[in-house]
């Protein structure tokens, strides 16, 4: 998407981007060193090569392309600090002296969250100092780059206007191509509901799977399902209360009928 520039107090010129803030968090909190991210500063979209994996000639396009800006991640030393910071806020003293302990020496990151697993609110409240301390960290660095954060646009689902006027006529008797169609339905479903039930415990079972980002990508698709579902419910009902209609006649409406043709495409 096109971004604007201003001028910034000292003369930099400073470029709107609308930061994906989940996916820049994660860049942020992952320092391995097989890990490289890059932001795109057209789109906003955090992108992550990791050597062993990614073609080396991709992986060296990026780093010069100059739409990309290497991210560069809280150091381990830095977060480490963070959870120094945090121990003397915990108010349970026992459990100040096991975080205490905890990062004491190697591995001092896993057993730290290890003991916060039976402490859930507390858990809760360190993720949400850690969150703050690295949104802190991501606006200095955007700052730095001359960077402005804005929202990123939301994709709608259109939905068709309702008509002014529908007179609710429906026909006496329904016409046999539909009476046969509804026959068929009915005949298809019991093996349907056991074919639903069986497909919504995988989707169950792969939602269990998916992480915060796809979560989300996930539910932005099923919304998007659900709004087209209502649209052609909407569709549909709406010819059967216009009753039969004439084969030589044009579509009742251009709006309706430019969504059919979308639905087709």
């Amino acid at each position: 998407m096109p971004t604007t520039e201003n001028a910034s107090a000292g003369g930099t010129a400073v470029r709107d981007i609308p930061i994906d803030w989940e996916a820049l968090e994660d860049a942020f909190e992952n320092n391995a060193p097989e890990v490289h991210s890059y932001l795109h500063l057209g789109t906003g979209d955090v992108l992550r090569v990791v050597d062993g994996v990614a073609d080396p000639q991709m992986h060296a396009r990026i780093a010069a392309d100059a739409n990309y800006l290497r991210i560069d991640p809280v150091s381990s030393r830095e977060q480490y600090r963070w959870m120094e910071r945090y121990i003397p806020m915990v108010e349970d003293m026992d459990l100040q002296a096991k975080l205490s302990q905890a990062i004491d020496g190697k591995g001092a990151f896993r057993r730290f969250k290890d003991v916060l697993m039976s402490y859930g609110p507390e858990r809760e409240r360190w993720f949400a100092f850690r969150s703050e301390r690295l949104r802190i960290f991501m606006e200095a660095w955007l700052s730095a780059h001359a960077l402005n954060p804005v929202p990123r646009p939301l994709w709608v689902p259109e939905v068709p206007a309702r008509p002014e006027a529908v007179v609710p006529a429906a026909p006496a008797t329904e016409p046999p191509a539909r009476e046969r169609e509804r026959e068929r339905e009915e005949t298809r479903e019991p093996r349907r509901g056991k074919s639903v039930e069986s497909l919504r415990k995988n989707l169950r079972d792969i939602a269990e799977a998916l992480g915060p980002r796809d979560l989300d990508t996930l539910t932005a698709f099923a919304e998007f399902l659900k709004a087209r579902r209502a649209a052609r419910s909407f569709a549909h009902h709406y010819h059967e209360a216009q009753g039969p209609v004439d084969d030589d006649a044009g579509p009742a409406s251009q709006e309706i009928a430019s969504e059919s043709r979308s639905d087709t495409a």
